[in-house]
Order: C-alpha cells, then structure tokens, then sequence
C-alpha cells in the first residue's frame, strides 16, 4: 500500500507542476508576483495531494513568530517538501539556489521571472559577494530571503555542516533572522521515493534579532535548528518507530 500511494502521489504531483507550469505561463506578465501566486497554489495542491493520498498531514508551528518586513530565513533542509511550502507565509521573497536550475526548460524561465538569486557555487567567495550584495538589495526592498545554511539537504540526524553564508549575509546586511526547524526527512526523505504517513511539522523559531558578529551568530542559529530538528525528529520517531531506518548511518 505505501508503494502505491506513494506511485499515485508522484504521478499526481508531477501532473500538478507541469499543469501549472503551462496554464500558469500568462501569469508571467505579472512579475514575480504572479509567479508567487501558482507556487503558492502548487504547494496547497501538493499539501492536499499528501493528505488524501499518502496520509501525510502538515504541520506550521508558531507561525505568529513571523516578523513582516525584509527577513533572513534559515532553515534545516531535509527534503524537497520544505523549498515549495515555507513560502506559503512569506509575501515577497528569494531563494538563494545553484545556477543550474535555471537551465531547466520553462522552470527556469520562472525562477528569472520570480527574480530569484542564482549562484554559482563553484565561484567560491566570488559567488558569496554576489550573494551579499543581492541580499542587500533584496532586504532594502522589504524582501524575505530563504537560505539553507548547510547548503544541501542532509539526512536526519547527519550532524551538522553549517556553512558559513548564512552568517555572513546576516553580519553584513544587519537584517534580522528566522530559524526553522523540520522533520520532513521522515516523511519526505532525500532520493528516495515512497512517502511515508504522519504529520510533518516546520517549526518557525524565535527570531534572532540584528547586533550579533558572525561567529555569534552562526553558533546561535545551529544551536537553535539543530536543538529543534532533533526534538521534532524524536516526536517523529515516538509515533513512528518504523522510520528508524531514515535516520544517518541507519
């Protein structure tokens, strides 16, 4: 049964995207904010598609901790499911993401529309500056930026591999920060294929305010993630004592 929900799950999700990609191609006239519009309508559709095939309901803790205005979004990254649902909160933002995406056909069409900040992460500091200086503008804007300080997703439980962009886009730009903790590797896990039942939870944690140098606060911001991600991770798991074998080095 999990083989098979899972199939109908991929092929209906994969239909949505496409669909939406097509009939949505005029919402390009529209800017960024139209493009903000069909992702937003992909992701109550995949969140429908989780609940009614595969059983997996979604979770948005403390929400109401969610500052208006520009805002640095650090975030765990486990899976697919959190780069489209996140954003459901956010009225104007970017994702910092690898060149290559916007080589795909039509998806990357949207990305340049949806003005979003692709780097190239073989350039090194070259491509940090890049990113720096496009935050700055961003925020200036009243933007919300998406970054996923360990650069890729990561099993649960793998142990941390914070990078340093995170904190620097924080130091340099003065602009507050939003961590968020998830469990979605137990439902949604990295290169795998089936979709495990249960209630994904994205916890949106307190806010880290301006003042603190990078060191400070890349030990603040792990700290905070990773403490939060490993406690959704054992609630998880208390529910869910068969998902054991996702967890790193399982």
């Amino acid at each position: 049964m999990l083989f098979l929900r899972s199939v109908l799950f991929n092929l209906a999700f994969y239909i949505l995207l496409i669909g939406l990609m097509i009939l949505g191609l005029p919402m390009m006239l529209k800017g960024r904010q139209g493009i903000f519009l069909l992702l937003r309508a992909w992701a109550r559709g995949t969140i429908f598609l989780l609940k009614h095939i595969c059983n997996i309901t979604m979770e948005f803790r403390h929400a109401e901790r969610i500052p208006k205005g520009a805002l640095l979004i650090a975030s765990k990254h486990q899976s697919f499911l959190e780069t489209f649902t996140m954003p459901l909160f956010f009225d104007d933002f970017t994702f910092v993401l690898k060149k290559q995406l916007e080589y795909i056909p039509v998806f990357g069409w949207y990305l340049r529309v949806a003005e979003q900040i692709a780097i190239d992460r073989g350039d090194g500091k070259s491509a940090l500056r890049q990113v720096i200086a496009k935050a700055s503008q961003a925020f200036a804007e009243g933007r919300q930026m998406f970054i996923f300080p360990e650069g890729t997703r990561r099993p649960v439980g793998a142990p941390p591999a914070f990078k340093p962009g995170a904190s620097l886009i924080y130091a340099r730009t003065g602009v507050r920060c939003l961590p968020v903790a998830i469990n979605t590797g137990l439902f949604w896990p990295r290169r795998k294929f089936l979709r495990y039942p249960g209630n994904v939870v994205i916890e949106f944690l307190p806010v880290i305010e301006p003042g603190l140098d990078s060191a400070a606060f890349s030990k603040e911001l792990q700290g905070l993630v990773e403490t939060a991600s490993d406690r959704l991770a054992k609630e998880a798991l208390a529910q869910n004592p068969d998902r054991a074998h996702l967890l790193h080095n399982a």
